[in-house]
């Protein structure tokens, strides 16, 4: 049977004395945490996709470049 003794100086800590994890028993600080870590990844996702696209675009500047290249010649 688990049992959580509380943290001594700490309102939202709670000690699990099976496993003796310090567990944080604030549910919307949680959530908060949560919501900024999917928010961060979105925006890592979105970067990504951007340099993506952008390396693409420099790729076929490139081609267009050779083959104007090739045409003048």
């Amino acid at each position: 049977m688990t049992k959580f003794l509380k943290v001594e100086g700490h309102g939202d800590l709670v000690r699990d004395t099976g496993s003796t994890a310090i567990l944080n028993t604030n549910r919307p600080a949680y959530e908060m945490a949560k919501k900024r870590a999917a928010e961060a990844q979105m925006q890592r996702d979105n970067l990504r996709d951007v340099t993506r696209e952008i390396n693409t675009l420099k790729s076929e500047m490139h081609e267009i470049k050779e083959l104007l290249i090739n045409l003048t010649r």
